[in-house]
């Protein structure tokens, strides 16, 4: 937390003032009791004592001092805002290797219906692309506020031969840098949301693309999807098809985006929520000096409340 106004931070040695002043008045009272009194006299005069009760309104009172002077020097805080514009792009691996059967019914159905659901779900203002990758990345849809045409073009994605991860970034980059350009307002912030089950097989490397992608300051969360021991079956021969973990991380990590790995359909739909929770909010600096303000009143009015209900008078 920060303030706007921290001169009127030094009001907080006047809270302070007082709470020494109450300890001492507080101590001095108790050695005037028993000065003047036997301890035996006091306790049939007094049998009871309000203990703790006796603290709680001072306290209250002193609180709503701290906290309105913490008002009275405007306090910014970082507040979670939804975000009003952005460009995301899925990256979506249409390798063979998508044809495992360790996701039921394959990885490719679960994966399309995941990523559907995520580009429904982004907000309305939000543009969202698609781009597939095996052998070559492709442009399947550019960025659009029409979620629904993405949406529809998950749906038709084949499968083929290959990876090209590195090139799967430099054409979801391409695709940003074109809407950037047709933008007269300053562009908005871009993501790129990669699922790959496999290694990179073809074009240009991983390491380059996430050089690009740094320099265009567009961050790469990267999915690696299916178990460890998933396989294929392809010209008579069983060939295993794990995701290459290290090297998706590697791209999420030199970017700025994350990385996340998923199993199963309901481990990939938990990581496609929590990437839309990611990418639909930001956190801004704030001025919250209503709420503090109202903190304040709030601990003023309890030390009031307290005072009459158990000493039948104000603080």
């Amino acid at each position: 937390m920060t303030f706007q106004q921290p001169l009127w931070l030094w009001l907080l040695l006047v809270a302070a003032a007082l709470a020494v002043a109450y300890v001492f008045a507080q101590r001095r009272r108790s050695r005037y009791a028993v000065r003047f009194a036997t301890l035996p006299m006091l306790e049939r005069v007094a049998p009871t004592r309000p203990g703790w009760r006796r603290h709680l309104p001072a306290f209250a009172f002193l609180a709503a001092l701290v906290v309105l002077t913490l008002a009275i020097a405007r306090p910014v805080a970082e507040v979670r805002v939804p975000r009003e514009r952005a460009t995301v792009i899925v990256a979506f691996d249409v390798s063979n290797s998508m044809m495992a059967t360790d996701v039921s019914p394959s990885r490719l159905e679960v994966a399309k219906q995941a990523a559907v659901d995520f580009v429904q779900n982004m907000p309305e203002k939000f543009n969202v692309g698609l781009v597939s990758f095996a052998r070559t990345a492709t442009i399947v849809t550019r960025p659009t506020t029409d979620h629904a045409a993405t949406a529809s073009a998950l749906q038709t994605l084949s499968i083929t031969e290959s990876t090209a991860i590195g090139e799967a970034v430099f054409s979801s980059l391409e695709s940003i840098s074109s809407l950037d350009a047709q933008s007269a307002e300053d562009p908005p912030p871009a993501r790129i949301i990669l699922l790959s089950d496999g290694a990179n097989t073809s074009g240009r490397p991983i390491e380059e693309a996430a050089a690009a992608a740094r320099t265009a300051n567009v961050p790469v969360s990267t999915i690696a999807f299916g178990t460890p021991d998933g396989s294929i079956e392809l010209e008579g021969r069983s060939l295993p098809v794990p995701a290459d973990e290290a090297s998706l991380e590697g791209l999420a990590a030199d970017t700025g985006g994350s990385f996340y790995q998923a199993a199963s359909g309901d481990e990939l739909s938990s990581v496609y929520a929590d990437l839309e929770s990611s990418i639909g909010w930001t956190t801004e600096p704030r001025e919250i000096t209503s709420i503090v303000a109202g903190v304040a009143l709030a601990a003023a009015v309890l030390a009031g409340l307290f005072s009459l209900l158990w000493f039948a008078r104000l603080p």
